[in-house]
């Protein structure tokens, strides 16, 4: 199982980014979620969408912000993509796409790819 984040970089505030998540393996069984963490801080979710397509957000700062989407390419590759609108410099971290359980959060996560940095300047 391989998650290979991707779309990070430099935006400045009131910006938007894509970020995209390139899944291969069993993904159908699997929710996956973007996670984001700051240097010295602990890693926090962001959104995750479930294998059935429900979205769970977990914190509250990005609703109506970001939004997250999941496409199946086949058996064993999707895509799930982060949308995030009006950024701001508190959304500066590093983020993670993961694979597991979304209503577990971090501790249902059982795949973790590399982060992408995201900046957001003033």
């Amino acid at each position: 199982f391989q998650l290979q984040a991707s779309g990070g970089g430099l935006v400045q505030a009131g910006g938007s980014l894509r970020l995209s998540c390139a899944a291969s393996g069993f993904t159908s069984s699997y929710g996956i979620g973007w996670f984001r963490q700051v240097p010295g801080g602990l890693r926090e979710g962001v959104l995750c969408v479930s294998s059935a397509g429900v979205t769970t957000t977990y914190v509250d700062s990005v609703k109506g912000r970001f939004t997250i989407s999941r496409d199946k390419k086949d058996n064993t590759k999707e895509s799930v993509d982060l949308q995030m609108n009006s950024l701001q410099p508190e959304d500066t971290a590093v983020y993670y796409c993961a694979a597991g359980d979304c209503v577990e959060g971090f501790y249902g996560m059982n795949y973790w790819g590399k982060g992408t940095q995201v900046t957001v300047s003033s």
